[in-house]
């Protein structure tokens, strides 16, 4: 029976094997979208201020909705943090409030690596981790920078931590026991 006292075995160091953050190529039709809006309210003020006599400079204020709209976003972005390790995934996110969620590497079942065309362009690709994990059964990392490197990296890690950790998965296949496909 262990004691209070009994010491903890050794832990295996964590090495951090690459940390990075979803490009803002992701919301390009979003930023698109506010430089379309904040035209159309600096012509609107534009206009409005012509007919007014200068009264319609304070239309030029409505500005600040389209600009805030793009730094939200951005800051929401920027602020949510990939970190790879050799032991698990860690995901950071949050502007005011900060959660942080870990997966172990031990846990991921498949991986998909996406590279739609629009973002090979800019050198970019989306990763979807398919894991036996309750709180994540499925991980998207979206428009992540060199993601050939990373999925390699990613896959190494795996296998080594299944192996350290001695963990096999199991694919079971259905059989169909009906007796359709026999002699009857």
């Amino acid at each position: 029976m262990p004691t209070e006292d009994a010491p903890i075995p050794a832990a295996v160091a964590e090495i951090n094997l690459w940390s990075g953050h979803t490009s803002q190529w992701v919301h390009f039709w979003y930023y698109f979208f506010c430089l379309i809006l904040a035209g159309g309210i600096g012509f609107a003020a534009t206009v409005f201020g012509l007919a007014t006599a200068g009264i319609g400079a304070l239309g030029y204020l409505g500005l600040i909705i389209p600009f805030l709209m793009w730094v939200f976003r951005w800051w929401a972005t920027k602020c949510t943090t990939y970190e790879l390790t050799s032991q698990r995934l860690r995901i950071r996110s949050g502007i005011l409030s900060k959660k942080t969620d870990e997966m172990e590497l031990f846990r991921v079942r498949d991986y998909t690596m996406e590279q739609p065309f629009l973002l090979r362009l800019v050198g970019l690709g989306n990763m979807t981790l398919i894991t036996s994990d309750a709180t994540t059964p499925t991980l998207s990392m979206r428009a992540i920078p060199g993601i050939e490197n990373v999925r390699e990296k990613l896959r190494t890690a795996v296998q080594i931590e299944r192996d350290r950790k001695r963990v096999r998965q199991m694919d079971v296949d259905s059989v169909d026991d009906s007796g359709g496909g026999g002699l009857h």
